[in-house]
């Protein structure tokens, strides 16, 4: 099956738009009051999973930089797959850490699978709608 799907472009740049705003603002959260951040990470129950990977303190500050960063270049269209790419990877440990210890029914859990599924979509399809620099490879 090899149909092409026709999406409008407005479309992707309001979902690019709304999908990076999270980003970006748990990056300036992080950024902002890194202990308090830490310290939701050391009341979870699965909290040895994050000390596992260092000091929860650096690693609110890597996680911000890095949700800060990918969500901007999100936003704007710069490098979209990549960003979402990184995004997604810097999810994964967070959403295990954090909302996996709340229990499945917990519902920022579902925010986070959510959002896996919009990172997913940038990541397959790489639209290059609206976008400031998308590495699209040409072939001659």
């Amino acid at each position: 099956m090899n149909k092409q799907l026709a999406v409008n472009g407005m479309s992707v740049l309001i979902f690019r738009i709304s999908l990076s705003g999270i980003f970006v603002s748990a990056g300036m959260t992080h950024l902002l009051n890194p202990a308090g951040a830490a310290e939701r990470i050391q009341a979870v129950a699965s909290n040895s999973f994050a000390s596992f990977f260092g000091d929860p303190y650096l690693l609110v500050l890597l996680s911000g930089y890095a949700l800060l960063i990918g969500g901007i270049a999100l936003l704007l269209g710069i490098f979209p797959r990549w960003a979402a790419l990184g995004l997604f990877f810097v999810l994964i440990p967070i959403t295990i850490s954090i909302q996996f210890g709340n229990g499945i029914m917990h519902g920022p859990l579902w925010k986070n699978v959510a959002l896996f599924g919009g990172l997913i979509f940038f990541i397959i399809n790489n639209p290059k709608a609206y976008s400031i620099y998308n590495n699209k490879i040409v072939k001659k």
